[in-house]
C-alpha cells in the first residue's frame, strides 16, 4: 500500500513541472503586458529582465508555501491518506483548468484556481468523513475548514479587483494631468520627481516587503528596514530623484524606459514570490507529509497530519529548480504570447479591430458611465476642463503612427508601479493575492483614466473585461466542483482511479497542445491579409497584390466547398466552410478599419492612392459578402434536411464552379507574379462567363415552368446563381480597377523608413 503514495509523489512531481509551465503561460501577462504594450525596449530585453526577476522572486517565496499546507483547511483533522487524495485532486484539476484557459488565450487567476481547488477537495473529503461517522453532522464541516483564513483570502482576492482598478485609475489620472501625453517636452524635474516616486514605491515594497524574508538577506539589513521604514522611504525618494535628474541632465537617459525596465523586474519578482505557491506549494506540502508519515510507523489512515500546521522552510534548491522551469517557459511558450495579446488589446490607446463582441451589460454600463460623466462634467469649472483636455491632446506623431505602441511610457510605468506595490503588500501579509486580477484590473483602470476607452471602443472593451471577469468566476466555480469530484473519485477508486485520471490528464494536455499548435500553424499558413502602407497608387498596387491573391485563393476554395457540400449533403464540410468565410470576412473588415491610418500617412500629392485603396477594399468586401451568403444558404438548406438538388442542377453548378475556378486561378497567378498586364486577357472573357450564368438562370426558369420541382430547391438554386453573378461582378470590378490604374512606367513611391 505504501507504494501508491510513492507513485502519488512521483505523479505530483511531474504535475508540478507541468503546472509551472501551464501556470506561467497564463501569468506571463502579469508582468509582460506593460513593457510589451509600450514597446519601451526590445522584446529580447524585456524577456531577459523578466527572467532575472522570476528567478529572484522564486527564491523569496518560501514563506508563501504555508498557504497550501494550512491556509484553507485544518490539516490536523485529516489523515495522511486523505491529505494525499486532496493534494492529488488539486493538482490534476489545476493543470487541466489552466491549460483550458491558456488555449482560449484568456488570462485567469492561478491563485483563485488553487484556493478553490483546495477548498473543493477538502470539503469533499470532509463530507465523506462526516457521512461515515454517525456522531458528526454537516455543521461539523467547520472543524475541517480554516474558515477565517479562507474567507480572508477569498475576500482579499475579490476586493483586489475593485482596489486595483480604482487605484490604477486615480494614479494614472493624476500622472496624465501633470505630465500630459507630451511628457518628453516637460522640464527635467517633472520626470525626475515622477521617477523618484515610482522607483521608491517599487523598491520599497520589493525590498522591505518582498525580500525581507529571503534567506540570503543579512540580519542587519533586515533590522534596519524593519525599524526605520520612514527614513528608508525618504532617503530613497531623495536619492532616486537626484539620480534620475542627473541621468537625464548629464547622460540624456530615457528615464521612463528605465522605470519600465525596473518595474518589469519588480513585478516579475513579486509574481514569482506570490504565485510560486500556486504551482509547487501543494506538491511540496505532499512531500513534507510523506516524510513525516514515513518515519512515524503508523498506518496511513490512522496518522493525523498535525505536523502540516508547523512552519517549514522550503529547500532553496527546489525553489531554484522551479524558477528555472518558469524562466524557460517564459521564453518558449506560444500560449503565453496569446494571453498577453488579450490584455494588451483591451488596454491599447488606439482604435482598431476589437476581439470581443458588445453585449447587453456592456452597452448599459457604457450608457450609464456616459451619463455620469456628463453630469460630473457639468459641475466642473470650465477653466479646469480646458486645462485637463489640453493635457490629453496626443502628439501628431502618435496619432499618425500606424504601428504605434498600444499605450505610452507613462501609462506603462504607472501599471507596473501600482501593480507591484499592491502585490508586494499582499505577499508581505502572506495573502495569495491574485496577481492576474491585480495587474489586469490596474491595466483596465489606467486605460479608462487615459481615455483609451472612447465612444468607438468602450462598448467592446467593457465587454472584453466582463468576459475576462466572468471567466474568473467560472474559474472559481469550476475549480471547486472539479476538485471535489476528483477527490471523490480518487478516494473511492484508489490506484485505478489515479492511473485513469493521470492518463486522462495527459491525453487532454497533449490534445490541447496539438490543437493550439495546429491553430497557430493554420494562422501562419493562411497568410494574414497585409495592410497597405505605400503613399502612391502604384505602391498600393504592388503592396496589395499578395492580399488580392490570398482572398481569391481562399474565395475559390470556399465557393468550391459550398458546391461540393451541397452536392454530397456534407453538413460538416458546410459548417467548416462557413467558419472559413467568416474568418476571411473579419480580416477584410480589419483592413477597412485600417483606412484611417492609411489616409493619415498619405502625402498630399498622393491622395488618389486613398481612392484606389478604398475602392479595392469595397470590392473585396462585396466578394466576401457574396461568398458568405452562398455558404449560409447552402448550410441552411442541408441543415434543415430539405430535398437534395436535382442531378441536372448539381451538374450545372459544378460546371459553373469549374468556370469560376479557372477565373480565380488565372487571377491568383496574375497577382502572385505581379503580372498586371495579364489582367487584360482575363477581362476579355468577361462576357462569356456572364453568359454562362445567364444560361443557367434561363434553364432553371424553364425547369420551374415545365417540370415538377421543390420550391425550396428552386429558391436555393436561384439564390446561388444570382449571388454568383454578384460575386463575378465584384471580381471583374476589382480587376478593372487594377488594370486601369496600373502603370508599369511609374516607380512605386513608399513611405520612407523612420517616418
Amino acid at each position: 500500500m505504501e507504494n501508491i503514495y510513492l507513485y502519488m509523489l512521483a505523479a505530483l512531481a511531474f504535475l508540478a513541472i507541468a503546472d509551472l509551465i501551464v501556470g506561467v503561460s497564463n501569468d506571463a501577462v502579469n508582468f509582460l503586458n506593460s513593457a510589451i504594450g509600450s514597446k519601451a525596449v526590445s522584446f529580447k530585453t524585456i524577456m531577459i529582465v523578466a527572467s532575472i526577476g522570476v528567478a529572484v522572486g522564486a527564491l523569496t517565496s518560501s514563506g508563501m508555501m504555508e498557504v497550501a499546507r494550512k491556509g484553507i483547511f485544518n490539516p490536523g483533522e485529516f489523515m495522511f491518506n486523505e491529505i494525499m487524495v486532496i493534494f492529488m485532486a488539486v493538482m490534476l484539476t489545476d493543470i487541466l483548468l489552466l491549460d483550458f484557459f491558456n488555449t482560449l488565450g484568456l488570462p485567469t487567476s492561478t491563485t483563485v484556481s488553487i484556493v478553490f481547488e483546495l477548498l473543493g477537495a477538502s470539503v469533499a473529503v470532509a463530507l465523506i468523513k462526516i457521512y461515515a461517522d454517525d456522531a458528526q453532522s454537516i455543521t461539523d464541516i467547520t472543524n475541517y475548514i480554516n474558515n477565517s483564513k479562507a474567507i480572508e483570502i477569498i475576500l482579499g482576492i475579490l476586493l483586489s479587483v475593485v482596489v486595483a482598478f480604482t487605484i490604477g485609475a486615480i494614479i494614472q489620472y493624476i500622472s496624465r494631468v501633470l505630465l500630459s501625453f507630451k511628457f518628453e517636452e516637460k522640464p527635467i524635474w517633472y520626470s525626475a520627481i515622477f521617477s523618484g516616486f515610482a522607483v521608491t514605491s517599487i523598491m520599497y515594497f520589493i525590498i522591505v516587503k518582498g525580500l525581507k524574508n529571503a534567506t540570503f538577506m543579512p540580519p542587519a539589513v533586515k533590522e534596519f528596514l524593519s525599524t526605520n521604514p520612514i527614513a528608508f522611504i525618504g532617503l530613497s525618494f531623495a536619492v532616486f530623484t537626484l539620480l534620475s535628474y542627473l541621468a537625464v541632465k548629464l547622460l540624456d537617459a530615457k528615464i521612463y524606459t528605465i522605470i519600465i525596465v525596473i518595474g518589469t523586474f519588480a513585478l516579475a519578482v513579486a509574481f514569482a514570490g506570490n504565485d510560486l505557491v500556486n504551482f509547487i506549494g501543494v506538491p511540496i506540502a505532499a512531500y513534507n507529509s510523506y516524510e513525516v508519515w514515513s518515519i512515524s510507523g503508523e498506518a496511513a489512515s490512522q496518522f493525523a497530519m498535525i505536523d502540516l500546521s508547523k512552519p517549514v522552510q522550503t529547500e532553496p534548491y527546489l525553489l531554484l529548480i522551479a524558477g528555472l522551469v518558469m524562466v524557460l517557459t517564459l521564453w518558449f511558450s506560444s500560449k503565453a504570447k496569446a494571453v498577453v495579446k488579450t490584455s494588451v488589446d483591451l488596454s491599447r490607446q488606439d482604435e482598431g479591430s476589437e476581439r470581443f463582441k458588445p453585449n447587453f451589460l456592456s452597452r448599459n454600463i457604457v450608457r450609464l458611465s456616459i451619463g455620469l460623466s456628463e453630469r460630473i462634467d457639468s459641475i466642473l469649472p470650465e477653466a479646469y476642463k480646458n486645462w485637463t483636455n489640453n493635457q490629453y491632446i496626443k502628439p501628431i506623431s502618435l496619432v499618425k503612427a500606424q504601428d504605434a505602441p498600444a499605450f505610452d511610457l507613462v501609462r506603462a510605468a504607472v501599471n507596473l508601479m501600482v501593480a507591484s506595490v499592491l502585490i508586494s503588500i499582499a505577499t508581505s501579509m502572506k495573502l495569495p493575492l491574485s496577481t492576474t486580477y491585480v495587474t489586469f484590473m490596474v491595466a483596465m483602470g489606467t486605460s479608462l483614466a487615459d481615455r483609451a476607452w472612447g465612444s468607438e471602443s468602450a462598448v467592446y472593451r467593457v465587454a472584453g473585461v466582463l468576459n475576462v471577469i466572468g471567466g474568473w468566476f467560472f474559474t472559481a466555480f469550476s475549480a471547486f466542483v472539479a476538485a471535489a469530484l476528483m477527490a471523490i473519485v480518487l478516494y473511492y477508486g484508489g490506484g485505478y482511479a489515479l492511473t485513469g485520471l493521470l492518463v486522462l490528464a495527459m491525453v487532454l494536455l497533449v490534445k490541447n497542445y496539438m490543437s493550439h499548435r495546429k491553430k497557430s500553424q493554420v494562422m501562419r499558413e493562411e497568410d494574414q491579409l497585409e495592410k497597405a502602407e505605400s503613399s502612391s497608387t502604384q505602391g498600393v498596387i504592388q503592396e496589395s497584390a499578395s492580399t488580392i491573391a490570398n482572398v481569391v485563393k481562399r474565395g475559390n476554395r470556399i465557393y468550391t466547398s459550398a458546391i461540393n457540400g451541397l452536392a454530397t449533403q456534407n453538413l460538416q464540410l458546410l459548417k467548416k466552410n462557413k467558419k472559413q468565410i467568416l474568418k476571411l470576412s473579419d480580416e477584410i473588415d480589419a483592413l477597412r478599419d485600417n483606412i484611417f491610418y492609411f489616409i493619415k500617412n498619405l502625402e498630399e500629392p498622393s491622395l488618389s492612392a486613398s481612392n484606389f485603396y478604398i475602392n479595392i477594399l469595397g470590392y473585396l468586401q462585396d466578394m466576401t459578402q457574396s461568398l458568405e451568403y452562398i455558404s449560409k444558404v447552402s448550410l441552411k438548406h442541408v441543415n434543415n434536411n430539405h430535398k437534395k438538388l436535382k442531378f441536372s442542377q448539381i451538374k450545372e453548378l459544378k460546371d459553373l464552379d469549374e468556370q469560376l475556378e479557372n477565373l480565380f486561378l488565372s487571377t491568383q497567378n496574375a497577382f502572385e507574379s505581379r503580372s498586371f498586364e495579364e489582367i487584360g486577357a482575363i477581362l476579355t472573357n468577361k462576357p462569356q462567363i456572364f453568359e454562362v450564368v445567364r444560361d443557367k438562370i434561363q434553364k432553371q426558369v424553364e425547369r420551374t415552368r415545365n417540370e415538377e420541382s421543390s420550391p425550396k430547391n428552386t429558391t436555393l438554386y436561384f439564390a446561388l446563381l444570382l449571388e454568383t453573378k454578384d460575386l463575378l461582378t465584384a471580381t471583374m470590378n476589382l480587376l478593372e480597377e487594377y488594370f486601369n490604374s496600373h502603370d508599369s512606367s511609374v516607380e512605386p513611391a513608399t513611405i520612407p523608413e523612420g517616418e
